[in-house]
């Protein structure tokens, strides 16, 4: 025999991402981001000088984007964990948060990984960027947990053969 719910009885769906960001257990995740920030400083300012003037031109400038797309996906990653143990601490409420995160981007393409060029750049290096790429998913992960992904806006999605149709459309008075 199956129980329907009575008009009393209420069910709440447990958001394990929510609990998650806004419990202690965020600790180690906001930890592991604000380390991965000040490995990748240290090993710009310091062997990553050092690595990057014995590559080749292209191996060079491609170690230049990448170090400014780490460096930018880094602050993103930073930016939100900040903006969650704000919330995590009562600093801010939950609709601040969502405010400013707004402008937080975790979206970035690993572009550089299909470079042919890309096997000669230092493997500390890599490693930085590869474990960057694995973070920011992660943080995109509970992101989309928590707050929802926007759902795209009509004009957005981009569809090329309705915008043929519509052509034809136009162009024979249909």
């Amino acid at each position: 025999m199956t129980q329907k719910p009575s008009d009393q009885t209420s069910f709440q769906t447990v958001r394990i991402a929510e609990r998650l960001a806004f419990s202690a257990s965020f600790q180690p995740i906001f930890d592991t981001g604000m380390n991965l920030v000040d490995e990748t400083a240290a090993y710009l300012d310091g062997d990553g000088r050092r690595d990057a003037k014995s590559l080749s031109r292209g191996a060079a400038t491609l170690y230049a984007a990448e170090s400014m797309r780490l460096t930018t996906r880094l602050m993103q990653v930073a930016s939100w964990l900040l903006l969650q143990r704000a919330a995590n601490q009562g600093d801010m409420s939950r609709s601040q948060v969502e405010a400013e995160k707004g402008k937080v981007r975790l979206d970035s393409e690993a572009e550089g990984v299909d470079s042919p060029f890309y096997d000669e750049l230092p493997v500390s290096f890599r490693g930085l960027v590869e474990r960057a790429l694995l973070l920011e998913r992660r943080i995109a992960m509970l992101d989309r947990e928590i707050y929802g992904s926007p759902a795209p806006e009509p004009d957005a999605v981009h569809n090329p053969v309705g915008q043929q149709i519509d052509l034809l459309r136009t162009a024979f008075a249909m």
